[in-house]
């Protein structure tokens, strides 16, 4: 009984389609371009999580005028904002604390 063989062509490999080659090349290929895709995220979450996670350098309490409420606080390179109840921006310098401008918001 060994020596009986179902397959087509007395055993021998059929030729591939080239519609086969085809989807197999495709297959491959796709395969590839998702490897090197994940390999990329992969490799950008490495750059970001690797950087200095340091924020801006804040004061550690900002002295208000009397009698004003802050409601937001912004800050930019040598400068921090404070938007007041009164619908005011006080600007101050980041260095000394010191008030530089005061801004009134009209409506």
């Amino acid at each position: 009984m060994p020596d009986k063989d179902d397959t087509p062509n007395g055993g021998e490999a059929a030729p591939a389609l080239p519609e086969l080659r085809f989807l197999k090349a495709l297959v491959t290929a796709l395969a590839g371009v998702m490897i090197v895709g994940l390999l990329a995220i992969l490799a950008i979450l490495v750059i970001r999580f690797s950087q200095d996670p340091a924020g801006p350098a804040l004061p550690a309490e900002i002295t208000l005028p009397a009698g004003t409420t802050a409601r937001a606080v912004t800050f930019g390179p040598g400068w921090y904002a404070v938007v007041t109840a009164r619908d005011e921006i006080l600007i101050f310098d980041a260095a000394t604390g010191t008030l530089r401008q005061t801004v009134q918001i009209e409506d």
